[in-house]
């Protein structure tokens, strides 16, 4: 094996156990593994993993391509067990296995509450122990935890002091609940293997944070009447395995646990050291001059000869991980960093980083992709979902058209949507039914065979053994935590999927979200896109739908319920106020046999908040403009005394354009409004009547300056004033210039 070192590793043994504390991810701490099995020929070797997956550890030597990982789900939870060529629990396996040793997992199944909210069980417990990690930093003068372990073992032949390293973090941090459990339970595999091991020794293999509390509890407690523990039981569930990647198990990209640049340290396991550090420049280089950045053979050198130099002055045999990187960083970035490189910090890589701060970690993180062997089982549904996609034939490349007014379309366009709503890679929708708003009855999608498919399905498997059944579990989750202004979405998700149970389902918490909301904005996204499932949709089969129906009626209550009650003062028009005044508008005027309320009963609510002076403005003109859609004559004349006039017009054009349109009365007042403003006064409303008048598309803006033209007894041609070859802005700017420039003149009596 590469880089191994000879001679007895330093592990703790005590009463028959070998006791190996390691960092998940650690090539310095899988060599130790491998030594300690190769030296002591253990009868058991017990690895800190799912004890429940103990009848099928073979299928974990079938032959594949790491990294994978052993996904294991139940109804409440879903977690991932990765393994890399240089984990040491990968290691502890294959060597247990290879000689000769009884290799069994120890830990609770990733299901139990022990890992509630802990999506990888090898996420480190550092937060736990912050503060003897801080002060550790400074004492070794090290940026972070990552550092530190580079700087102790990661970079020397032979890592010494772990278990003392492990035993200090593990003295000031206090299990919690779940690792008190987990603890507990591996200690009764500890000693039932002790026990039944005839005096040959027993390796055991967990993260160092654990060790120490296993050491202690093997010492209390005597091995001479232990059993093996039982596996508790779930209802539901199952667990597989699954490729995994480097980018996944990258810390610089999110991952919660273990060492970060995992492509650096596949390097360093199979080369060792000096060689990954030479790897690491090349691989830089090569990314930047891909990019067209500059790179040449005298930065290359200096970025050798800084790496060498730093690691002689930080003491280190050969160079590190961040000796190669700030040398990389000291050659080829002359100018000053907007942010500081994230091996400095421990984060994520924010935008507007360096180019060659991005290839550096791109590099650090490599880019293999894992691959199963042919032989591994599989859920239910991968088999089901290639079956689907054979059938249909959806397992091409390109793109596809699909008519849904034709049933086999119909169908294969449900597949498709199952398949986005679990998120399955390969299959993009780029055009077609959005919301229900307005019908369309065509689809475009674009299919891509991508290697992290098979992946994706295993995973969605913890939805569902068919490909309706998963989609439909998955959708009704996301249902159970989205708020009021999603749910409508996924409604229509459903319908696009064709899982009519789970409509039934969204559509009763959307008629209850709606009678409590407070929301306007959610109430209008809801009405408008409930509304177009409810008037369109005969394609799907919603069209006048009795719970869309009661959707619609509790919400247009709802809508005027809270509008007759809100004050404000003079604001900014807001566009999510008015589009939920314009789905209003239309829950009346097109979907009047769902709703409980009278129309004259709504004109009345619109007409009382048009004449609340204590209204905001756009409230004020947007109420105004649902009275006028429902038939009500507005005297136009009171809008001469109008506050805010561009912020209520913006509310008026948004909920009745077309009356606008069609009264020649309304624009002619208008017109005198605004030729009668100061250049000031105008330049001070001309943000908000460019608001207001974007609400008509340039047909009707060309209409409206024909009446104006009409109202002033002007004949030509209306396109002339609606097609400038300025921006309105740029010209209001210049005139505000202009003003400015004026009155200094005038008061400087040089005007």
């Amino acid at each position: 094996m590469a880089g191994a070192a000879p001679g007895p590793p330093p592990a703790a043994r005590l009463m028959g156990a070998v006791f190996v504390g390691v960092r998940h991810h650690s090539p310095a701490c899988a060599r130790l593994v491998a030594d300690t099995i190769r030296t002591h020929r253990p009868a058991y070797v017990l690895i800190e993993g799912p004890a429940d997956f103990n009848e099928r550890v073979d299928e974990l030597l079938l032959g594949h391509e790491l990294p994978i990982a052993l996904f294991s789900y139940s109804d409440q939870h879903a977690s991932w067990t990765p393994f890399c060529d240089y984990s040491p629990e990968w290691v502890a396996i294959t060597e247990g296995r290879r000689h000769g040793a009884e290799v069994r997992f120890i830990d609770l199944p990733a299901w139990h509450e022990a890992f509630h909210g802990v999506t990888n069980r090898y996420a480190d417990a550092e937060l736990r122990y912050a503060e003897v990690v801080e002060r550790l930093c400074r004492e070794f003068a090290v940026d972070n935890v990552d550092v530190l372990w580079d700087h102790l073992f990661e970079s020397e032949p032979e890592p010494k002091g772990l278990d003392e390293y492990f035993d200090v973090l593990r003295g000031t941090a206090a299990a919690d609940d779940g690792d008190a459990a987990r603890e507990e339970y591996m200690a009764r595999w500890v000693r039932a293997a002790v026990r039944h091991a005839g005096g040959r020794p027993v390796v055991v293999v967990t993260g160092g944070f654990h060790t120490p509390a296993l050491k202690a509890e093997l010492d209390s407690r005597p091995a001479e009447d232990a059993e093996w523990p039982g596996v508790p039981e779930r209802e539901r569930g199952a667990s597989y395995l699954v490729p995994y990647s480097h980018a996944r198990l990258d810390a610089f990209t999110g991952y919660q646990s273990g060492m970060p640049s995992p492509g650096y340290y596949q390097q360093v396991w199979e080369n060792g050291p000096r060689r990954a550090a030479d790897w690491l420049v090349e691989s830089v280089a090569t990314r930047l001059r891909r990019r067209q950045q500059p790179v040449s053979t005298a930065d290359l050198v200096a970025a050798h000869t800084q790496a060498g130099a730093l690691a002689r002055l930080r003491g280190h045999e050969h160079p590190a991980r961040t000796d190669v990187l700030d040398g990389l960083t000291s050659a080829l970035i002359s100018e000053d960093l907007t942010q500081p490189p994230p091996w400095n910090r421990r984060g994520t890589l924010r935008p507007g980083a360096h180019p060659a701060l991005v290839e550096m970690i791109a590099a650090l993180r490599g880019d293999k992709v894992g691959r199963l062997h042919p032989s591994t089982p599989a859920p239910p549904l991968v088999d089901a979902v290639q079956q689907l996609l054979r059938a249909h034939g959806l397992d091409q490349e390109g793109k596809i058209a699909l008519d849904l007014t034709d049933p086999d379309a119909l169908e294969r366009s449900r597949i498709l949507h199952r398949l986005r709503v679990l998120g399955i890679p390969g299959f993009e929708r780029t055009s077609g039914p959005s919301g229900g708003t307005a019908p369309q009855l065509d689809e475009q999608w674009l299919l891509t065979p991508v290697e992290e498919r098979l992946a994706a399905l295993i995973e969605a498997a913890e939805h569902g053994a068919t490909l309706e059944e998963a989609a439909g579990v998955a959708l009704e989750r996301q249902a159970r935590h989205a708020q009021l202004r999603h749910l409508a979405g996924i409604l229509f998700d459903a319908v696009l999927c064709g899982i009519s149970t789970l409509s039934e389902r969204v559509k009763a918490s959307l008629g209850e979200g709606v009678k409590e909301t407070g929301d306007l904005a959610a109430l209008g996204d809801v009405l408008s896109g409930v509304l177009g499932l409810w008037r369109h949709d005969r394609l799907f089969g919603t069209a006048k739908d009795p719970l869309l129906g009661a959707v619609i009626d509790a919400g247009t209550a709802r809508v005027l319920w809270l509008i007759e009650g809100l004050h404000g003062g003079p604001a900014p028009a807001d566009p999510h106020r008015l589009r939920t005044m314009a789905a209003t508008r239309d829950a009346v005027l097109h979907a009047n046999a769902a709703l409980s309320l009278d129309t004259a009963d709504v004109t009345g609510v619109a007409t009382r908040v048009s004449n609340d002076v204590q209204a905001p403005p756009d409230l004020r003109g947007a109420a105004l403009g649902l009275a006028w859609a429902l038939g009500a004559q507005p005297d136009v004349r009171k809008v001469r005394g109008i506050a805010a006039l561009g912020d209520w017009l913006a509310g008026l054009f948004a909920v009745a354009r077309e009356e606008v349109l069609a009264s020649p009365d309304l624009v002619g007042v208008l017109d005198e409004l605004v030729s009668a403003m100061t250049e000031e006064e105008f330049l001070v409303a001309l943000p908000a009547l460019r608001l207001a008048f974007s609400y008509f598309p340039p047909r009707e803006r060309e209409t409206i300056a024909g009446t104006v033209l009409a109202h002033r007894g002007v004949e030509g041609d209306a396109r002339n004033l609606t097609r400038l070859t300025a921006d309105p802005m740029v010209v209001a700017e210049a005139l505000a210039v202009e003003h400015r420039v004026e009155a200094l003149l005038t008061k400087g009596g040089l005007a």
